[in-house]
């Protein structure tokens, strides 16, 4: 488990401290952050950056690589020389301090730690990385708890309001074959959701694309759509209620908001989601105490097999929480 927390005072986190760069700076790409997204890399180098400016920068060309132009889905290689332009950046040294009971929250939902990454059950309502207004995620936090870790860093990522299975990569080899794994579908990823109305079937296979668009606020905003990147999902009844079932989803791919998306679009929006959420629906269901997004990342299975051929099958599972589990028994049957 983690190591003994240090005792930190409850108190709203200040504000980072903010100097401007005048100049913009060369970074060269070594071994060990080839492979990463370049809009990954940015966020990371960044702190304190907004993710919307950052976006932006890459949309306007204020980013180079190697002198030419890319977009976010580029993956820097070794050798890459990275301009990044003048920008506000917190000060280095900024302390980050998301509160004790926020810290006993995430310690408490470590659910396994291994030499090369730990998994985490993520509570609902905590975003997994700082930005876009928040002063601090999960990643932020693991840092306050274990200030002695070389290395630290989200192989995933989950939305703020879903709960479960968060894998934290605390070797960047771990985290480069657990990104490969996840683009070659070598991670089985799977999750539970409660949807409106009564399935009807069995397993279905939801292959729609997904296209992102990012709004002026910085809100992402996915819909389905011929020009989008191909996603495909996995739906599996579980349990059918008067008014909404449990489904499994499994994914081959991980889009942004992909499970939530694809729910919709075959009429079977995820209980309590704000965004692509049916609102009469959530109305009902907070009879039943849905307060929050009704989506949990299950089980998570993998191999690392490609860093070491002994590796074992990796096998994981978090529970659902109180709450959700409290829905489920309040529910009236469908029959």
């Amino acid at each position: 488990m983690m190591h003994p927390m240090t005792q930190l005072p409850a108190q709203t986190p200040p504000k980072p401290v903010q100097k401007a760069s005048t100049k913009a700076r060369i970074v060269e790409i070594d071994e060990e952050r080839a492979g990463q997204r370049i809009d990954n890399f940015l966020l990371a180098s960044l702190k304190g950056v907004p993710k919307s400016r950052v976006y932006r920068m890459l949309r306007k060309g204020e980013v180079r690589v190697n002198k030419g132009r890319i977009k976010a889905s580029y993956r820097l290689q070794s050798g890459d020389a990275v301009r990044i332009p003048p920008v506000r950046v917190a000060e280095a040294d900024a302390p980050v301090n998301p509160g004790q009971r926020v810290l006993k929250r995430i310690e408490a939902g470590i659910i396994a730690e291994e030499k090369g990454f730990l998994l985490l059950n993520k509570p609902s309502g905590i975003a997994v990385h700082g930005g876009s207004g928040l002063n601090y995620g999960v990643i932020e936090a693991l840092r306050v708890l274990w200030p002695k870790a070389p290395y630290l860093e989200l192989v995933h990522r989950l939305d703020r309001d879903t709960s479960g299975c968060l894998l934290i990569a605390k070797r960047r080899s771990v985290l480069r074959e657990l990104h490969r794994l996840l683009r070659e579908g070598g991670v089985d990823k799977r999750y539970l959701a409660l949807v409106k109305g009564q399935w009807q079937g069995g397993e279905r296979r939801v292959d729609a694309p997904l296209l992102k668009n990012t709004l002026r606020s910085g809100e992402r905003v996915v819909t389905v759509n011929s020009e989008g990147k191909s996603a495909v999902s996995i739906f599996r009844p579980v349990t059918i209620f008067a008014q909404a079932s449990l489904v499994e989803v499994s994914l081959l791919t991980g889009r942004t908001h992909q499970i939530r998306v694809h729910a919709a679009s075959i009429g079977h929006p995820i209980a309590g989601d704000e965004k692509y959420g049916d609102a009469e629906f959530d109305r009902e269901m907070k009879k039943y105490g849905v307060r929050r997004l009704f989506l949990h990342a299950r089980s998570l299975g993998f191999s690392l097999s490609g860093l070491d051929e002994q590796a074992p099958i990796h096998q994981f599972e978090a529970p659902l929480g109180d709450e959700l589990e409290a829905v489920l028994n309040s529910l009236p049957t469908g029959y």
